[in-house]
């Protein structure tokens, strides 16, 4: 029996039996018949017609190689019998099964007198939202003595990025109460709120779950939040987008007693989630607990999608429409673009899959990945197909290596064609072609713009997300003035920035002078390569961070902006971004210029991510230090004056003429030689 293009041992012996459990019968593989090849989902499969069949291995997904025959009535189950020896499950496999859905060790340390958390609690605590980290600069300390100083970082919960005002006006309050003071935008749409000590964590949870939100699943291996475009335009396909990111949130929340038992000591929260109240129409519950057979739903009572090893690591899905590719939408494991008729009236998705940015320098076998187009879906399908990517990255992602644990990872092994088909075989349907739509574009949706219902929205520009009070720069005294005088709801963007939606026409020249009377400059003073630019905070609170980005970012950008005017180029936008670390946190490598953190001071920088954010961009150069940026970045941007296209952006510019190009040219650069 041929293997195609995988390595997989052949089982020894197979069960073949009908569904009902009868007529079993154990046979050696190479006494089959019929050349068709399937795989099995979960521990059973359905063929398409009555035939013998080989189970290749976990990770092999295929269909039949013959085509059209329609489902025979008769339906074959396949199983492999008990292997003879068990593969040990790695460490983070067995802490979750042992956590009693991510109970403990967690519970037990909470109660404890020390300052930290044992590193296996530590794990268990990210499905709630929260990492244990440490000062790693004095200046940034929260606790006296000896030894490490163990703080806390804790992540909303915020599909689709809004954040209702009395939700911004809690988290103001505990982050002057209970934090360091300030809050940090994330790059998925929501808020962190740094520096709260152990002892802090239950009344700063129990808060905001009593308020309507929600800490659980912003970490760990899950779904993450939710994301989607941040404009808050009255249309069809706007209100669609936003829609389905609630819906989607609430079917892959994580269903586990232990939120509620560790931070409201086993009440209910005082209220449901907002988003939860917005999408009960959909019956979410109901659509979640459906099972067709076919090996979506495991038999788990408590986890019916995530069973308890959950997820094989973490899991991020992005909503938005077409044209707008504001959030990323490549990034994402999956990401759905909203199709409309003519009427405006919803037919379903576009879905593709397998993009992720996180890698490890100096290992091939990890990398950033753009999202492919596997099909549409209609909407009365698209739950119960969400539903089927996530559990065919559960049941064949890689648990054993955590560094190929995505599901990019799994989507470029198999290829899109032959994970379309895994997928399909935990549907019983086959998925329908991509549907053409409009061109992507990007846009930060900052400053004032109509809404489309009498109302407007206006895009306040936040540098690398952080919402502080600096001197005379007082943006969180801002915030938090405009949502006391307007009951202002806000959505975070996927860009570390805040837009206030539903503003009355009268009200935009007050929000103009609170943002004006506390230092903030008007969206016309920002330098567009600022709003283009993203960075994760890195040093000082960060673990894997090698060396600086958001402290550092606004000098870069501005070192960026004097070598453009220098050499003619004031206008010149460039989408840059920066991490401390490979891991991909600001999504450097979908950048048209990125800085990625590989040493003390030293960065990799890549060249060549698209202006609208369609593609992966490729490694340059290494371990560049800090006061070289100018002498690296002159030569390339001198070639990108003498040999660019009309109208062509820096970003395609460098994708088109390539590293070798660029490195040929530079070598051959005289300083100071070329300006536009």
């Amino acid at each position: 029996f041929k293997q195609a293009v995988f390595e997989f041992p052949i089982p020894r012996y197979l069960v073949v039996c009908c569904r009902d459990g009868h007529a079993s019968q154990t046979i050696r593989p190479d006494k089959l018949t019929g050349g068709n090849i399937y795989r099995t989902a979960g521990r059973k499969m359905k063929l398409q017609a009555a035939t013998a069949c080989l189970l290749l291995g976990s990770a092999a997904a295929f269909s039949p190689s013959g085509g059209g025959r329609a489902l025979s009535s008769t339906r074959l189950g396949v199983q492999l019998e008990a292997p003879k020896t068990k593969k040990k499950i790695p460490k983070i496999e067995q802490l979750k099964i042992d956590s009693h859905y991510l109970t403990e060790p967690l519970k037990e340390q909470l109660a404890t007198e020390e300052i930290g958390i044992s590193k296996d609690a530590y794990q268990i605590l990210k499905y709630h939202g929260s990492y244990q980290q440490t000062a790693r600069e004095k200046s940034v300390r929260r606790t006296d003595g000896p030894g490490k100083d163990f703080q806390f970082m804790l992540r909303l919960k915020q599909p689709a990025g809004e954040l209702p005002p009395e939700l911004y006006r809690l988290i103001d309050d505990l982050s002057a109460q209970h934090g360091q003071g300030d809050l940090r935008a994330t790059t998925r749409q929501c808020f962190q709120i740094h520096g709260i000590l152990k002892g802090d964590l239950k009344t700063v949870i129990s808060s905001i779950m009593d308020i309507g939100s929600s800490t659980v699943g912003a970490c760990g291996d899950v779904s993450r939040n939710v994301m989607t475009t941040p404009a808050p335009f009255d249309t069809p396909e706007y209100n669609y987008a936003r829609e389905y990111s609630k819906v989607f949130a609430q079917l892959f929340r994580p269903m586990s007693p232990a939120f509620g038992q560790i931070w409201l000591d086993g009440e209910k929260a005082a209220t449901v989630e907002t988003w939860a109240k917005e999408v009960a129409h959909h019956d979410v519950d109901a659509a979640m607990l459906k099972d067709t057979g076919l090996g979506i739903i495991v038999p788990d009572a408590t986890e019916p999608i995530y069973g308890t090893r959950y997820l094989p690591r973490k899991f991020k899905i992005g909503v938005t429409v077409p044209g707008d590719n504001s959030l990323d939408i490549y990034t994402n494991d999956i990401g759905c673009v909203v199709i409309t008729n003519d009427k405006g009236e919803l037919e379903g998705f576009n879905v593709m899959v397998g993009g992720g940015m996180g890698r490890t320098h100096n290992k091939e076998t990890t990398f950033a990945r753009a999202a492919d187009h596997m099909g549409f879906v209609p909407k009365d399908q698209i739950m119960e197909v969400m539903k089927a990517i996530v559990a065919a990255q559960r049941d064949h992602g890689n648990r054993d290596v955590r560094a190929n644990a995505r599901m990019k990872y799994l989507v470029h092994t198999l290829g899109i064609d032959n994970f379309k088909r895994l997928v399909e075989s935990y549907l019983g349907f086959e998925i329908q072609p991509w549907r053409a739509m409009a061109d992507w574009k990007y846009s930060d949706w900052m400053g004032w713009w109509e809404q489309g219902d009498g109302k407007l929205f206006y895009g306040q520009h936040v540098d690398n997300g952080r919402v502080k009070d600096e001197g005379d720069f007082r943006l969180k005294s801002a915030l938090r003035a405009i949502v006391d005088k307007y009951n202002t709801h806000m959505i975070m963007s996927p860009t570390q920035s805040i837009i206030f939606r539903d503003v009355d026409p009268k009200d935009k020249d007050g929000i103009d002078k609170i943002l004006a009377d506390h230092g903030i400059k008007p969206i016309e003073e920002i330098d567009p390569n600022a709003r283009l630019a993203m960075a994760c905070p890195a040093l000082p609170l960060c673990g894997l961070a090698q060396t600086e980005a958001e402290r550092i970012m606004p000098s870069y950008i501005e070192r960026m902006r004097a070598l453009l005017d220098r050499m003619d180029l004031p206008g010149e936008e460039i989408l840059m971004r920066m991490t401390g670390c490979p891991n991909g946190c600001a999504r450097p490598y979908m950048a048209e210029l990125a800085f990625v953190g590989d040493g003390a001071n030293t960065y990799q920088v890549w060249l060549g991510g698209s202006p609208v954010l369609t593609r992966t961009a490729y490694p340059y150069m290494a371990k560049m230090k800090n006061d070289d940026l100018e002498k690296t970045m002159e030569p390339i941007l001198a070639m990108f004056v003498e040999q660019r296209g009309e109208f062509e952006a820096f970003g395609d510019f460098t994708h088109r003429v390539g590293a070798e190009a660029i490195e040929k040219y530079s070598a051959a650069y005289a300083p100071g030689s070329v300006f536009a």
